[in-house]
């Protein structure tokens, strides 16, 4: 049977990539930048983190293909799923394959970060592959699929955020840091950001399928207020980071020049009527969390 390829990889939406390497990238530079050796286990981190968001992508086109979520009404990209590109059988398949693909990646990534360590850690951390393993199929499978009650906000959060800076600094410097915790506040919110203009745009369709967003839940008016904080509060986070460093050249400080961008986007969101006009704003957020992750995290290296 010929595997059509196009559509894997259609399927994989390759554009939330870069938003889910943000996190990894920027611990990994404040490692390195405190002496600390990152080259293999940035290597595992990297690739467990990016056969995480593919399970995560694949789940979210299967749960909602097979629940109707996607469909005709639907104003974001076709998925693979819903179009008939793949078959949700297919899918499923991917989904166990990839799961175990996680895992043995997950596994190699703790062996290698903790070989020589005997504390309890190790342990966490095996506990935290498998909830983000449950985290990246549950968020639209099943009938308790969070993401229909409101809480994905807080999953990314917590593994956009917490997980990809704080506990990838971790497994490179067996050390947590309180300032380190303030980037990881900030790469959560703008993440969350990435989510909540998707939830924005889709938010008649969510509503017609009963996917109770918090977006649904809170309104469009609000969402947008919302929005507001989760965009400029990384850049307090950031601006404290450097403070807390006692950082004093102007290029600890440049990440501030894409506070320009930022006007421009929030601008233009608080003038959206038409929900088809969220649709490039995701891609223009998640670039700026990419962006804020190389540029605090190389002013720190240079």
């Amino acid at each position: 049977m010929q595997i059509d390829i196009k559509s894997w990889i259609y399927a994989a939406r390759l554009r939330t990539l870069p938003l889910s390497l943000s996190g990894i990238t920027l611990s990994a530079l404040i490692a390195y930048s405190r002496g600390f050796k990152v080259d293999l286990v940035f290597i595992m981190v990297f690739l467990t983190t990016l056969s995480l968001q593919i399970l995560a992508n694949f789940a979210d086109d299967y749960g909602d293909g097979v629940k109707g979520t996607d469909n005709a009404s639907r104003i974001g990209p076709e998925r693979a799923v819903q179009s008939g590109r793949i078959s949700p059988r297919s899918m499923k398949k991917a989904l166990l394959f990839l799961g175990k693909l996680c895992l043995l990646f997950g596994m190699l990534l703790i062996y290698l970060s903790f070989k020589t360590y005997r504390a309890p850690a190790p342990l966490i951390f095996i506990f935290i592959i498998f909830t983000c393993l449950y985290a990246s199929i549950k968020y639209t499978i099943g009938q308790d699929a969070y993401g229909y009650k409101g809480q994905g906000d807080l999953s990314v959060f917590l593994f956009f955020g917490l997980v990809s800076v704080q506990g990838s600094y971790f497994l490179y410097t067996h050390h947590f840091e309180w300032d380190v915790l303030l980037l990881a506040t900030a790469i959560g919110f703008l993440s969350m950001a990435v989510l909540n203009l998707n939830n924005m745009r889709d938010i008649h369709s969510d509503y017609q399928s009963n996917k109770y967003t918090f977006v649904v839940q809170i309104g469009l008016y609000k969402a947008k207020i919302y929005h507001l904080f989760l965009v400029l509060l990384p850049f307090a986070l950031g601006s404290l980071f450097v403070k807390l460093n006692q950082h004093q050249l102007i290029y600890h400080w440049a990440f501030l020049i894409l506070l320009i961008p930022v006007f421009f986007h929030l601008k233009k969101i608080f003038s959206i009527s038409d929900l088809k006009k969220f649709d490039p704003e995701l891609k223009k957020i998640a670039l700026i969390t990419l962006l804020y992750a190389l540029i605090i995290g190389l002013g720190q290296v240079f």
